[in-house]
């Protein structure tokens, strides 16, 4: 049965929320299971890396037949090396290890209110300082609303530093996870990249440069690992959840949600991710909802939805 254009775009936003909201609760589940950060950023690679490497292959081997090939990093990525190493750094490893490593200090409801609440005030910041994008004032007070609710949630856990708490640090690797993905999002925009080349691209770079490296030194027991001793269900669930979920099929349904819903209205959609997973994080997780979470939340979210609007 052949689906419209309507129903294409209706399954690519509801999957793209449920990932992304998923993605949330899972990482906070796993924090508290047998495997290390390092070791869920390796099995995400890896899990991507499946799918969107043989992908990237079949997709330049037209152009590697007449000798006008792009592609960079033993031929894994449709990228030239330069722009495949940027973003694979910002994008595919240094989002992905500070984001688990937050997990392990925070709890999921401050991820919802810093993780995607943050990403468009990094993104609007650094497009205005790279790209010269002017600031306009609907986007001003939004970017002013996300500040107050990053404020309110990670300025409580900031103030219990001095009584010894570590939930600080999840929020600051939180913070930077999320500034690493706005650098992606702005060279992806810089250099006019298409989505999905561009997910090719950060997964072939981590692929070769992470992965062999880590793979060994946890091998031989040169860092702390439980890569060995995790159960084998729960590094395939790691694998196809966080790699061939998280990175390859909503990176996809992103790209197909955009087509069809533009920017602007995609941004309002996805503005409903930080609500949902706080939501999850008290459902599954049992997490308590503080007032200042609370607050938060509604302040990153309405920042969202006021920042998106037409002037």
């Amino acid at each position: 049965m052949k689906l419209s254009p309507r129903s294409i775009g209706l399954i690519a936003a509801i999957t793209t929320v449920l990932i992304w909201t998923s993605f949330i609760v899972i990482a906070r589940a796993s924090a508290s299971h047998n495997l290390l950060p390092l070791d869920i950023g390796f099995l995400r690679i890896l899990g991507a890396s499946t799918v969107l490497l043989p992908w990237g292959w079949w997709l330049m081997r037209g152009p590697r037949q007449t000798g006008t090939a792009t592609c960079s990093f033993l031929g894994l990525s449709p990228l030239p090396w330069r722009i495949t190493a940027a973003t694979g750094l910002f994008g595919g490893l240094l989002y992905a290890v500070l984001a688990y490593s937050g997990f392990f200090y925070a709890p999921a409801l401050h991820a919802s209110v810093l993780l995607p609440g943050s990403l468009p005030l990094w993104t609007s910041l650094l497009a205005m300082v790279i790209l010269k994008d002017p600031i306009s004032k609907n986007r001003a007070m939004g970017l002013a609303c996300i500040v107050a609710g990053d404020v309110l949630v990670g300025g409580a856990s900031l103030l219990k530093a001095f009584d010894g708490g570590e939930v600080w640090k999840g929020d600051v690797l939180f913070m930077s996870a999320a500034m690493c993905w706005g650098i992606y999002s702005v060279l992806v925009r810089r250099q006019g990249l298409n989505a999905i080349r561009a997910t090719m691209a950060i997964t072939a770079f981590a692929c070769v440069t992470f992965v062999p490296i880590y793979g060994v030194s946890a091998w031989m027991g040169w860092i702390p690992s439980h890569l060995a001793t995790a159960p084998l269900s729960e590094l395939w669930f790691q694998a196809m959840f966080q790699g061939v979920g998280s990175v390859a099929i909503s990176g996809i349904t992103f790209n197909m949600m955009i087509r069809h819903y533009g920017p602007v209205r995609s941004t309002m959609i996805t503005a409903l991710v930080p609500g949902l997973s706080a939501l999850g994080a008290l459902a599954v997780l049992g997490e308590p909802m503080h007032l200042n979470v609370l607050a938060g939340l509604a302040l990153v979210t309405c920042g969202i939805l006021f920042g998106v609007r037409k002037a």
